[in-house]
């Protein structure tokens, strides 16, 4: 052994009531009461019992339940210096009760403290007071030797397994409480990350949706102060108003995803380009179904796409193709490019970001940039 397994108590958990069955209970209150009956009937069974040595006994007993009290919360605190000297008291007990006659209680005594120092105390102390214990009681009874070392191994014997058992039970009691404790946590991570996930789907829709009627209002405001005729001003606010009820759609549309109902990825991206000039949509590979949260990437990264092209190309053809690969799927948003709308200074700059940060949630990627024509937005999602 190491001096760590020497020096080191039994658990609190093995050293308290926790986790022990009720059948375990009845049984260890049953080994109390035979103890009690045993130093009860020595006690009324001894040839000195009479006038003041009742009265000495019975003290003797009181001073005996509070000593063993004592040493159970010491024990349970893991506080050698009380626990030993309640312990050591319990011997002075012992001593003084086959000093005066008492023979079958400083027995009872000797053994049910040797058995619970091997049970309760490191055994580095321990194995010093179970050997000390067992030798007074070996000592002074009346059986033969061979009886008597039999009976000191079945003590031995029965307050290590007592001990075995206990950090035994102690051992499963700190298991379980860590594994509430990790079913805790991993219940609090879920919902953190249902939170964000919720947090993300609200801020993508009103992110697009705002935006877009940003860029109407804006130009709205531009043809007022140019001086501009009431129809081109009335297109604009009529607009914004289609974008305001296009974003109360997406919105029924995300809690409708958070719900687990979602349109056709095809469809969605159909209804999507509809009402723009020059956008069309190209679909690739096998069509399937796609998991919820790649399927919404794909959703909010096209929408502010379509965003950016109306905000910073106004007029240019727009090409989305989506391709269903093996192991991906990819969307492809391409424009044609033209002159920076008025609107190009609009708005925070973090569409990109906010897509960029979506894919990557994924395992997946996404890439945005001009080329020979205008600007491309591809997205990759592993599925």
């Amino acid at each position: 052994m190491t001096d760590q397994v020497w020096t080191r108590w039994p658990s609190r958990e093995a050293l308290g009531r926790e986790g022990i069955s009720r059948p375990r209970r009845l049984l260890a209150w049953a080994v109390r009461a035979l103890l009690l009956s045993l130093l009860v009937w020595g006690a009324l069974t001894a040839d000195s019992v009479h006038g003041w040595w009742i009265v000495a006994g019975a003290a003797g007993f009181l001073l005996t339940g509070l000593l063993a009290w004592t040493f159970y919360r010491a024990t349970l605190q893991h506080r050698l210096r009380p626990a030993s000297l309640s312990w050591a008291a319990m011997q002075g007990v012992a001593v003084a009760a086959q000093l005066s006659g008492f023979q079958v209680p400083a027995l009872v005594i000797w053994c049910a403290s040797a058995v619970a120092a091997l049970e309760r105390l490191p055994l580095a102390a321990a194995v010093p007071a179970m050997v000390a214990a067992l030798s007074a009681y070996g000592a002074l009874n009346n059986d033969d030797p061979l009886t008597t070392v039999v009976t000191c191994l079945g003590l031995a014997l029965a307050g290590y397994t007592l001990r075995l058992d206990a950090e035994a039970r102690g051992n499963t009691q700190r298991l379980l409480v860590q594994e509430r404790a990790a079913r805790a946590a991993e219940a609090e991570t879920s919902a953190l990350a249902e939170r964000s996930r919720i947090a993300r789907e609200i801020h993508d829709v009103l992110a697009h949706s705002l935006s877009a009627q940003l860029v109407h209002l804006e130009a709205a405001r531009l043809l007022i102060e140019r001086g501009a005729d009431r129809e081109q001003i009335l297109e604009r606010v009529v607009a914004a108003r289609g974008m305001a009820r296009d974003g109360l759609s997406e919105t029924r549309q995300a809690l409708s995803a958070l719900r687990g109902e979602l349109t056709p990825l095809e469809d969605f991206l159909a209804q999507l380009v509809r009402g723009s000039a020059g956008a069309e949509v190209t679909i690739t590979g096998e069509r399937r179904p796609l998991p919820a949260e790649a399927s919404q990437a794909v959703r909010r990264v096209a929408q502010e796409a379509l965003t950016n092209v109306r905000k910073h190309a106004p007029g240019a053809k727009v090409r989305l193709r989506l391709d269903y690969g093996e192991q991906q799927v990819t969307l492809d948003v391409r424009d044609s490019g033209g002159s920076p709308g008025e609107l190009t200074a609009t708005g925070g700059g973090y569409g990109l970001l906010g897509m960029r940060e979506r894919a990557e949630l994924l395992g997946g990627s996404l890439r945005a940039g001009p080329d020979e024509e205008g600007f491309v937005v591809t997205l990759q999602v592993p599925v």
